[in-house]
């Protein structure tokens, strides 16, 4: 076994690290613009300062506490607009310790016994992947906000369209934290491109190589053999959390693993891929291609790259025709709260859902952006096991 957060730690230093030298080594050339070491490691934070939206504490519960420890990860118990009310863990030694990271006194048994409580307005579900959709559907019906750890739905078309109306329908704010989001390239890009210094993309790419992701303990091993495009999110955010729009149609193909836990009959959902790379089309016309891999000795990888048709944008780097490009360093945050890991990505997207609530507005990953970025790798899988059948993606919106 090993600690996946240390991992992404000492990649996301390795990242910023390689990104220094290559920019000290090529300099900064007509047409390019290139952000400061600061805006790219790990544990960077804005220099911004930042101004409080409302002096009002929402009250939040949170709710998992497993290998990755994400209940507390995201630093809601930092904020200075959050009262964490209570947390919950099935497993009674886990939830004491997200009680003791959190500084909270008050526990439940589970989530269900959680919700049920009316001082709660809010909700962080950090449970296992298969459980998400049902959970984030649970409490949404008790009349909670809900932030929830990727991916929205977990391999099931049914599961995502059951999210979107009990969602919808609500009037209570969705959002789903992915990560690569709020990298430090992936905002750049994404004020690069509403300012017009791409047009559209005529080619995007992304890529989660996550070499032995079974290893990974996980709630009734749900990780063992789990189809790679089943947790899409942290690639397909290189198109989706970019341009805004989403995908069409995917073509995927993927390639047999010599691993045991994804040999066929070896794992609970027919799967005999650990890697599986997908054409998609995009709803501007162009194409994007995104890989998943389980199995490829590689470096851990979370990362993209896009290319218009007035400019393209790898790493930090912008190369086009823009030359007044607008601010691309990542927004405030409150002084008591760490960017956190996931290249320093945890601490913006808790801000953005608290302040998306305090400011009655949707979130960066609403509901309809985190179905685009989830659904398209179900489809995929399925393209996949049908040997590259070129297949719609659905949408809801």
């Amino acid at each position: 076994m090993f600690d996946d957060l240390s991992r992404r730690s000492f990649l996301g230093q390795a990242a910023f690290a390689a990104t220094a030298a290559t920019a000290a080594a090529q300099g900064q050339g007509p047409g390019e613009k290139i952000l400061g070491a600061g805006g790219v490691a790990t544990s960077a934070r804005s220099k911004k300062a930042w101004k409080p939206v409302s002096d009002r504490k929402l009250r939040v519960g949170i709710v998992g506490y497993g290998v990755c420890q994400f209940g507390a990860a995201f630093g809601f118990q930092d904020h200075p607009n959050v009262q964490i009310v209570a947390v919950s863990d099935l497993f009674p030694d886990r939830c004491a310790n997200l009680a003791k990271a959190c500084r909270c006194e008050k526990t439940y048994p589970s989530l269900e016994e959680l919700i049920k409580d009316d001082s709660i307005e809010a909700v962080f579900v950090a449970t296992d992947a298969p459980s998400h959709a049902r959970h984030c559907i649970e409490a949404v019906r008790r009349g909670k906000h809900v932030a929830t750890a990727v991916p929205a739905a977990f391999g099931s078309i049914e599961q995502a369209h059951e999210l979107y109306e009990v969602v919808s329908n609500s009037g209570r704010t969705y959002m789903m934290f992915e990560t690569s989001a709020y990298h430090a390239e992936c905002h750049a890009m994404r004020q690069v491109y509403r300012a017009g210094g791409f047009g559209k993309l005529v080619y995007s790419e992304g890529e989660y190589y996550h070499d032995s992701v079974e290893q990974i303990p996980s709630y009734k091993e749900w990780r063992v053999g789990l189809p790679p495009q089943w947790y899409p999110t942290h690639a397909t955010a290189y198109y989706v959390m970019v341009a805004g729009g989403h995908f069409t149609e995917v073509s995927c193909l993927g390639m047999p693993s010599l691993k045991g836990p994804m040999q066929p009959g070896k794992n609970a959902y027919g799967n005999p891929f650990g890697t599986e790379v997908a054409l998609f089309r995009t709803s501007e016309g162009g194409m994007s291609r995104m890989a998943m891999s389980w199995d490829t000795k590689v470096p851990g990888s979370e990362t993209g790259r896009v290319y218009g048709q007035r400019g393209y944008m790898t790493g930090m780097s912008y190369h086009g025709d823009e030359k007044n490009l607008p601010d691309l360093e990542r927004p405030a945050l409150p002084p008591s709260v760490n960017p956190g890991g996931h290249e320093g990505s945890h601490g913006y997207l808790m801000n953005e859902f608290v302040t998306a609530i305090l400011e009655d507005r949707k979130p960066l990953v609403d509901l309809v952006a985190a179905l685009d970025l989830t659904v398209p790798g179900i489809v995929a899988h399925q393209s996949a096991m049908k040997g590259g059948e070129t297949l719609k993606v659905p949408r809801w919106a």
